[in-house]
C-alpha cells in the first residue's frame, strides 16, 4: 500500500520573491560555444524566461581553436619572435556574439594561461626551469595551469581584453556580466602557490577595473569540501584573508576589491573503472560542502555578496560517461532531474538559513560527436533533450511570488543519519508561486539518492486562499521514467548509438515536456482546490492552475 503524503499550499501566505537563481550553466570546452550543437543548445536556453549566464573554461588558452573533451582555445595572446604580445580577439568575439545573440550573458572565466605567457618552471620534476613549452602536448599537460612568467604582461592582457570588450559591447552591457578569476586553484588547475594566485587576482582586478571600473569581478572558484580544515577550506581562508587584510601585490595597499564570492560543490566523485561497483551521488554531501565553505565566507564578512556556486553538480566528472563507469548512466535518466531539483530546493533553504544569496551553476552542456545517451553530464545528446533539460523548462514556468507550501515528507538531507538518506527514505518537497492574481504554480518533486529505489506516494494536494473563484484550467506536467524523458524511448528503440532517422524522430517526439493527464477545467470554490495523484520516486510534477478568462 502506498504511503499518503499531504501537501498544503496557502496562497495567502506570501514568503517573498522566489529568486530564479538557477539560470547559470557552464562547460569545459569553450569552442563548443560556436559549434552547431552548442549553438542549438544555447538557443534553447536563450528562449527560457530570463537570460542564462554562460561560463566556459580555456578562454585564454592557446591551440587550434577547436573544442574536444576537456580542452579549448582562443589564441587571444601569442608572442612574436622578440617576445612582443600579439592580441587576437576573433574567437572570443565569436563566443561573446553567440551567447549575446541568443539572449545569454557571459560569465567570463579569466583563465587559463596562454602558452607564450606560462611560467616555464618544471613541476615536480626537479629539473628546474626549461626554455618554455616546446610542444603542444607539453603545454596541454602542464603549461596552461602555470602562473604567468611576467605579471605585467598578464596585466596588459587583461586590460586590453577588457578595453576591447568595452569598445565592442559597451560598458552598460558588460555591467551585466561576471568576470571570475580562474577555476579550482586549490587543485591541479593551478600549479602555483596560494600566494601566486593572490598575486594573479590582484593584478587581474587592477587591470579589469582600470578598463571597466563597474565590471563585476570575483572568485576564487575553489573546490568544495565538508572538511573545515581540508585543502579547499585552507585555500579559501587564505584567499579571503589576503583580499581583506593582506598587502595588495599590485598597488601595495591593504586589501583587494571583490564583487562576488565563488566556490564549487559536488555530490560525489567517479573515475574510470570497468569493474565499478554501485556508487551513489549524495545531496547531503553537496549541501555539506556549501555549509562549510559559506561559513568560511561569513567568517570574513563577505556573506552579503552574491555567492556563485560556479559548479554545483551530482558529481565531478562532466566528460566521463557510461562506458567509463556504468554508474554515470544516471545522467541519462529522470534521476538526474530529481537530484538537481532536490539539490536546488535544499540549497535555497540553506541560503535562507545562512542569510546568503547562493546561485548554483550546472556544469553541463553537450558534446559534439558523442554516441546517443553517452552518459556525459549534458542537457542534450545528439540534439535530443534529456529529462534534466525539461526540469529547467519547468523552472521557467514558475512565478516570482513565493507562497507557502508544506508537505508531510519535507526532509532535510543535512540531518540524515547516513550520506544518502537510506534510513530516512524519499523526500517530497517543492515550491509554490503566484503568477499575479490569475494563476498559481506548484512544483513538487520526490527524490532519493538511490536510483534503484522503486516506490510511489499518493499525493493529496490541498490549495487554499486562491486569489480567484470559478472555473480554472489545471495543467499537470510530469517528468518521470515515462514522461518528458527521451531516454525511455531510446531504450525502447534498442539503445542505438547512432539512431536512424525514424529512431531519432521517435526520441525527439518524447524529448519535450509532457502532461501527466490532459489539461482539465475544474471549479474553485471558497478559494479552495484539491488534487490527488501518484508521484513516484525521481518524479517531478508542475501543476499550473490558471483562471479561465
Amino acid at each position: 500500500m502506498r504511503e499518503k503524503v499531504t501537501v498544503s499550499v496557502d496562497a495567502s501566505r506570501w514568503l517573498g520573491k522566489l529568486e530564479h537563481s538557477w539560470n547559470y550553466i557552464g562547460y569545459d570546452e569553450c569552442n563548443y560555444t560556436h559549434s552547431p550543437g552548442g549553438i542549438a543548445l544555447i538557443d534553447k536556453f536563450g528562449r527560457m524566461e530570463k537570460p542564462y549566464y554562460m561560463r566556459a573554461h580555456h578562454m585564454l588558452c592557446t591551440g587550434i581553436r577547436h573544442g574536444f573533451y576537456k580542452w579549448g582555445s582562443t589564441n587571444v595572446y601569442i608572442e612574436d619572435a622578440d617576445g612582443n604580445p600579439i592580441y587576437d580577439y576573433e574567437t572570443i568575439d565569436l563566443m561573446m556574439d553567440t551567447w549575446l545573440s541568443h539572449n545569454c550573458i557571459p560569465f567570463f572565466e579569466l583563465g587559463f594561461m596562454p602558452k607564450d605567457l606560462a611560467d616555464p618552471r618544471e613541476s615536480e620534476s626537479g629539473k628546474g626551469y626549461t626554455r618554455g613549452y616546446s610542444s603542444t602536448n607539453e603545454y596541454q599537460v602542464r603549461g596552461w595551469c602555470q602562473p604567468p612568467k611576467d605579471y605585467d604582461k598578464w596585466f596588459d592582457l587583461i586590460y586590453y581584453l577588457a578595453m576591447h570588450l568595452k569598445e565592442r559591447y559597451g560598458t552598460k552591457e558588460i555591467e551585466r556580466w561576471y568576470f571570475e578569476m580562474w577555476n579550482e586553484p586549490d587543485i591541479f588547475y593551478w600549479h602555483g602557490t596560494v600566494e601566486e594566485y593572490c598575486k594573479l587576482y590582484d593584478y587581474t582586478e587592477a587591470a579589469l577595473h582600470k578598463a571597466i571600473p563597474t565590471a563585476r569581478f570575483g572568485g576564487p572558484a575553489t573546490t568544495g569540501t565538508f572538511d573545515p580544515d581540508g585543502g579547499a577550506s585552507r585555500f579559501l581562508r587564505a584567499f579571503l584573508d589576503h583580499i581583506k587584510n593582506g598587502v595588495n601585490y599590485y598597488s601595495g595597499e591593504k586589501g583587494t576589491r571583490i564583487d562576488f564570492t565563488s566556490f564549487h560543490t559536488k555530490g560525489g566523485g567517479y573515475r574510470t573503472d570497468a569493474l565499478a561497483k554501485k556508487q551513489l551521488p549524495s545531496v547531503k554531501a553537496l549541501l555539506a560542502n556549501v555549509k562549510v565553505q559559506s561559513d568560511i565566507i561569513k567568517e570574513f564578512g563577505y556573506d552579503r555578496l552574491e555567492c556563485i556556486l560556479s559548479e554545483a553538480d551530482p558529481d565531478g566528472w562532466a566528460a566521463g560517461g557510461r562506458y567509463d563507469n556504468f554508474n554515470l548512466n544516471f545522467r541519462n535518466t529522470e534521476y538526474y532531474a530529481s537530484y538537481v531539483m532536490s539539490a536546488y530546493k535544499n540549497l535555497y533553504d540553506l541560503a535562507e538559513a545562512q542569510k546568503m544569496d547562493f546561485r548554483p551553476l550546472a556544469w553541463a552542456f553537450m558534446f559534439e560527436g558523442e554516441r546517443c545517451f553517452e552518459g556525459t553530464r549534458t542537457f542534450s545528446t545528439q540534439g535530443i533533450n534529456k529529462a534534466v533539460f525539461n526540469l529547467f523548462k519547468l523552472f521557467s514556468r514558475l512565478g516570482y511570488q513565493r507562497v507557502a507550501l508544506e508537505t508531510s515528507r519535507d526532509l532535510d538531507p543535512l540531518s540524515f543519519e547516513d550520506m544518502t538518506g537510506e534510513t530516512a527514505g524519499p523526500e517530497v518537497d517543492g515550491w509554490a508561486t503566484a503568477g499575479g492574481e490569475d494563476s498559481v504554480q506548484v512544483l513538487l518533486y520526490c527524490h532519493h539518492d538511490d536510483w534503484d529505489r522503486d516506490e510511489s506516494f499518493d499525493i493529496e494536494l490541498a490549495l487554499s486562499h486562491l486569489p480567484f473563484e470559478g472555473p480554472v484550467r489545471v495543467t499537470h506536467y510530469r517528468i518521470d521514467a515515462e514522461h518528458s524523458n527521451a531516454y525511455a524511448e531510446w531504450v525502447r528503440q534498442g539503445k542505438p548509438d547512432w539512431p536512424n532517422e525514424g529512431q531519432k524522430a521517435a526520441m525527439l517526439a518524447r524529448s519535450g515536456l509532457e502532461f501527466l493527464e490532459a489539461p482539465k477545467t475544474v471549479a474553485v470554490e471558497n478559494g479552495r482546490l484539491e488534487e490527488q495523484f501518484v508521484l513516484p520516486v525521481h518524479g517531478i510534477s508542475l501543476l499550473d492552475i490558471r483562471k479561465e478568462p
